[in-house]
């Protein structure tokens, strides 16, 4: 059962001193099915207000998934453990946006085995933008960018 973080990040290559880094409970093997990314189904027009009203309240980051072309989901106050995913380029899981009874779901799958308490990461995959987003993994296959 999900509900494990870790304090601090667990991989030795993150700079960052305090986060939350979900860890995986057991262990999974190649093309299992980890987690579910929960939270509201939104449509676009209620996500740009939504960003607007979080960067008013000095939300820092805001966890929008679009799973369609109006659709999103928002976790940024309503959620589980998924939104805390980090990124990395070189993940051990992928996203994956699946239709069940109608409604567009996010489900992060792993992409090789995944021991019991190891880090569970997942590439992005921001579009391109001119506006970079620098990339904290320090993988030697880091793009530096998350876009």
């Amino acid at each position: 059962m999900w509900g494990r973080t870790s304090g601090r990040c667990v991989s030795p290559r993150c700079p960052l001193s305090v986060t939350q880094c979900p860890l995986s409970p057991t262990a999974s093997p190649n093309e299992t099915l980890v987690i579910e990314y929960v939270g509201q189904n939104i449509r676009q027009v209620v996500a740009d207000m939504r960003e607007k009203c979080y960067a008013q309240e000095g939300i820092g980051s805001s966890y929008l998934f679009r799973v369609g072309h109006d659709t999103i989901i928002d976790a940024t106050k309503c959620g589980n453990l998924a939104r805390f995913i980090k990124h990395c380029c070189t993940p051990n899981c992928y996203a994956k946006v699946i239709t069940i009874e109608a409604q567009k779901k996010i489900v992060i799958y792993s992409k090789q085995p995944i021991s019991v308490n190891e880090e569970i990461i997942q590439d992005y995959k921001f579009p391109i933008e001119d506006t970079k987003i620098s990339c904290l993994c320090r993988t030697e296959s880091c793009r530096c960018t998350l876009n």
